[in-house]
């Protein structure tokens, strides 16, 4: 049973037509279009989007720095919306039920990593707005198994942020092994610094968090949040720190990072990319200073859909509410111009309800 019986026959879709810089003036790099209404395959849900996180990795795409996507493409990798019809083989019984699309939009589900767990690993790991159209339009299809239902006690907008910065610093915290009582780092303040700071207040109540972060405004967020201690990312803490985790896409955070880690200390990547024309910053890295004494570096790749329902179930318990800008759809230009300069704070979402373009 359908939770819509009379859908359109098209909508509204925000989309890249070209690889390309982001600036405030001139062709703006999306696109509105009137696109077909897609179709459920099998096993497959479609959603009716509500609301859809802007990330820095719709930043990367567009401007290319990250893989480039199939054009044209509708990006967006942290949507919300309510299941409105199901496809042929479809066993969950999602219809009329809210569900988030994340990062991950499918796996193959029969590899030794889809086996252990790792399906982030995955050689046919596809993502949402990359490799399937994602959720800057008014609906969006998705395998029923990565439709993640969402607690009630989490609004539209506030959960956006959970499918992806939320889901991925969760990911990062996990794999940073901290014990309570130890003292976590937090380099950069975005949208995942900001969630992850909350997470580790709650999971590891004993522990110190301090944050590394450009700019007064971020700094002083992440003192209102819990952070014992700010500084520039270049500024020596006034402790050594266990575990450190890296979301900013530059070089020389990750050297700074090494030489605050306490021994047997772990700084884990959580960045999508790394800086080329920042890669001097590696030139400073001295064995004895930064690595001797068993510190360890490991990153970040994609995410599983356990990380994504446990930040989802995490989020509901805290409870955490993350910081969101909402934008209309037609303004989601604006959003990715505004995310490029750094303005605001905690993240930024399109509100897809009213569709005019």
């Amino acid at each position: 049973m359908n939770a819509a019986q009379d859908l359109p026959i098209d909508m509204h879709a925000m989309r890249i037509h070209r690889v390309g810089t982001i600036h405030g003036e001139g062709t703006p790099p999306l696109q509105h279009d009137r696109i077909s209404l897609p179709r459920p395959g099998r096993c497959e849900v479609l959603v009716r989007v509500h609301a859809c996180g802007v990330c820095h990795t719709e930043l990367d795409e567009i401007e290319g720095r990250a893989a480039p996507p199939r054009l044209p493409m509708t990006p967006g990798h942290q949507v919300v919306g309510t299941v409105v019809r199901e496809g042929p083989g479809c066993r969950l019984a999602l219809s009329g039920r809210r569900v988030g699309i994340a990062w991950i939009h499918s796996a193959c589900g029969s590899c030794h990593w889809c086996v252990e767990g790792r399906e982030n690993l995955c050689l046919d790991f596809s993502a949402t707005g990359r490799d399937a159209p994602g959720g800057y339009a008014e609906y969006a299809t998705v395998g029923e198994s990565f439709a993640h239902e969402i607690p009630e006690s989490l609004g539209d907008l506030e959960t956006t942020p959970l499918l992806c910065a939320g889901a991925v610093g969760y990911r990062a915290l996990s794999l940073c092994r901290l014990e309570n009582g130890q003292a976590l780092g937090l380099t950069g303040f975005g949208a995942s610094g900001h969630l992850v700071l909350q997470m580790a207040r709650h999971l590891y109540p004993d522990s110190a968090v301090y944050v590394f972060a450009r700019g007064a405004k971020k700094r002083r967020f992440a003192i209102e949040l819990g952070a014992v201690w700010a500084g520039e990312t270049t500024d020596a803490p006034p402790a050594s720190l266990d575990a450190i985790i890296d979301t900013t896409p530059a070089w020389l955070p990750v050297v700074s990072a090494l030489e605050a880690l306490a021994p047997g200390g772990r700084l884990v990547i959580n960045a999508i990319r790394k800086e080329a024309d920042d890669r001097q910053a590696l030139n400073a890295l001295e064995y004895e200073r930064h690595l001797w004494r068993e510190k360890s570096l490991q990153s970040v790749a994609n995410v599983t859909r356990r990380d994504v329902r446990a930040c989802l179930q995490l989020g509901a318990d805290i409870p955490l509410r993350p910081t969101v800008t909402a934008y209309p759809l037609k303004d989601a230009n604006r959003a990715l111009f505004d995310l490029k300069q750094g303005d605001g704070r905690g993240a930024k979402a399109l509100e897809i309800d009213c569709p005019s373009v």
